[in-house]
C-alpha cells in the first residue's frame, strides 16, 4: 500500500510501506544528506515522487528526524554503559523522564524482566560515569541499579526495512 493511503500517526493500524517507500527509506539510511535527485535515481522514480513520499513519511511519523551517526570514541566518549534500574511502583515515568534529561544519556527504555528501566549512556571518563551513577542512586524511588560496561560495539545501526 502506498504511503499516501496508509494509516496515519495515532492510528491503531500500522503504517504500510510499499516497495518504493522502503527503497526511499533504505536510501536515506545509507546517506540522509543525499539529494532528492540522487534518491530518485537510486530508487528509479521521479524527484516529485520522492518528495511526495518523503512528505507523507514525515507526516505519518515514520520519519521523525534526520540525524548524524557519530563516532563517540573519536570524540572522547570512551566509557559506554548499560544501566539497569529497579524503580518503586508508580514512579517509573518520573524517574525515566529525569534520567532521560541528562546529556550523557542516549536511550531510556521500559523493559520486562528483573529490572524496570534500561539506560544507555556515554561518558568521557570513568569518573564522570561514577558521578552520574552516584547521582541517580540518590533519586527518590530508585531502589537499585546494575551497570554493565560496554567493552566493544560489534554492531550499532538502524534496522533496514
Amino acid at each position: 500500500m502506498a504511503a499516501s493511503t496508509s494509516a496515519k500517526r495515532g492510528s491503531t493500524k500500522p503504517f504500510e510501506l510499499d516497495a518504493t517507500d522502503r527503497a526511499i527509506v533504505n536510501a536515506l539510511m545509507d546517506d540522509a544528506r543525499q539529494s532528492l535527485r540522487e534518491i530518485a535515481k537510486k530508487v528509479g522514480v521521479s524527484v516529485a515522487t520522492v518528495m511526495h513520499r518523503l512528505r507523507e513519511l514525515e507526516h505519518s511519523g515514520i520519519i521523525n528526524r534526520y540525524t548524524l551517526d557519530l563516532d563517540y570514541e573519536k570524540l572522547g566518549f570512551d566509557v559506554q554503559v548499560i544501566i539497569q534500574l529497579i524503580v518503586s511502583k508508580g514512579k517509573l515515568f518520573e524517574v525515566e523522564k529525569r534520567i532521560a534529561s541528562h546529556a550523557n544519556v542516549s536511550a531510556v527504555y521500559d523493559v520486562t524482566g528483573g529490572h524496570d528501566v534500561l539506560v544507555i549512556a556515554k561518558f568521557p571518563t570513568r569518573r564522570s560515569m561514577d558521578s552520574f551513577l552516584k547521582n541517580i542512586q540518590t533519586y527518590d524511588f530508585v531502589e537499585r541499579t546494575e551497570t554493565k560496561l560496554i567493552l566493544n560495539v560489534v554492531k550499532e545501526s538502524p534496522v533496514r526495512i
